[in-house]
């Protein structure tokens, strides 16, 4: 069980195993994050709260809803708006820096072509 917790440790989200890449995209709204997204279905990641509601934000027609820890701030997850969609980004600079250290990172030219640069 990997554990991905914000600053606070009031938001925390549990994945059942370590990714094997992430993704930096530098999208208008992910180059300001300075996140770094692992993808799993929803049905694998479990979302937790110890006292402290969860801020989302949500841009334009955009299908993906970003959430932080209302209390540190930390970006979390998005998740998808649409139920049929079986895919959300978890940040893993939440998870430990040892895990981080063995994972391939690619970079996803989300400020114009959408497709990945390496």
């Amino acid at each position: 069980m990997i554990l991905a917790t914000c600053h606070c440790g009031r938001v925390s989200l549990e994945v059942e195993s370590a990714p094997t890449e992430v993704t930096d995209c530098n999208c208008s709204i992910c180059r300001r994050y300075g996140v770094l997204w692992a993808y799993y279905s929803p049905r694998h990641v479990r979302v937790r709260t110890e006292g402290a509601a969860q801020d989302t934000y949500q841009w334009g027609k955009e299908k993906i809803a970003f959430h932080r820890c209302a209390h540190c701030g930390c970006v979390s997850h998005w998740a998808s708006l649409d139920p049929a969609r079986d895919r959300m980004g978890v940040n893993a600079r939440l998870m430990p820096l040892e895990l981080l250290a063995k994972v391939r990172v690619r970079h996803l030219d989300g400020a114009r072509t959408e497709h990945y640069i390496d």
